[in-house]
């Protein structure tokens, strides 16, 4: 998966000493403090391949979440599920500590925070390896100018055809539906299956047994306002 074709941007990790104002996110120091849970962005293309290695039992199955925000749902389902690994990809310094102090306070062994560029997974992740793919509210960019900044789209769902192992599922939630249209309108074609579609999970029940509300679902519920979830599964050999 690549960033939009009119950026030049390509991201690469850096350490303090590279930086011309080390001291001016207290945030950046801080990550490397908090190693592990934490990945830094410098290491975490040498897991490609072997992210089993990041985890003190390799052999599990690797379950990753795109923008964890503050943690609650990945270090939740960490501990919900002992039987998989749990990987979260986030470029925001702040948000990286954040989930990690909460990996910590939830005193899971199974989870870590990598910061990294979710627009170039492609750097992280081989065929099959990942068990796993979950993205809950991601930003939905609602106007067409801004599209070519939306994460579901196309690309990652070809990427996410590629990378997930047949039989894995892909957990969506958002509170705008065209996130989710985007994701399995894209999977047409591809090795997929639409397992379910809920238009309203408060009302209607999630499409999976194990749902957690994170505290930023909770804000849709308290206006009785909807959150949209789709569960789809690789299919194929």
């Amino acid at each position: 998966m690549k960033r939009p074709a009119d950026s030049p941007f390509r991201f690469r990790g850096k350490r303090p000493d590279e930086y011309a104002l080390p001291d001016l996110n207290p945030h950046m120091k801080l990550h490397y403090e908090l190693v592990p849970p934490v990945v830094v962005a410098e290491e975490a293309p040498n897991f490609k391949g072997r992210w089993g290695e990041a985890f003190p039992d390799p052999s599990l199955p690797l379950h990753l979440e795109i923008g964890p925000g503050n943690g609650f749902y990945l270090a939740g389902m960490a501990g919900r599920h002992p039987e998989f690994n749990w990987l979260g990809i986030e470029i925001r310094f702040k948000r990286v500590v954040l989930v990690a102090k909460k990996i910590l306070g939830a005193e899971v062994q199974n989870a870590r925070i990598a910061r990294y560029d979710a627009w170039q997974l492609d750097d992280l992740f081989g065929p099959g390896e990942l068990g796993g793919l979950h993205i809950n509210f991601p930003d939905p960019w609602k106007r067409e100018i801004n599209a070519k900044h939306r994460l579901i789209c196309p690309a990652l769902v070809s990427w996410a055809a590629k990378t997930l192992k047949p039989g894995a599922e892909v957990r969506l939630k958002s509170d705008h539906r065209p996130n989710l249209e985007r994701f399995v309108k894209g999977a047409e074609g591809l090795p997929f299956e639409v397992v379910d579609f809920r238009d309203d999970v408060a009302k209607n029940g999630s499409p999976w047994p194990d749902d957690l509300v994170t505290n930023y679902q909770s804000k849709f519920i308290a206006r009785d306002e909807p959150v949209y979830a789709a569960l789809l599964r690789r299919t194929g050999a």
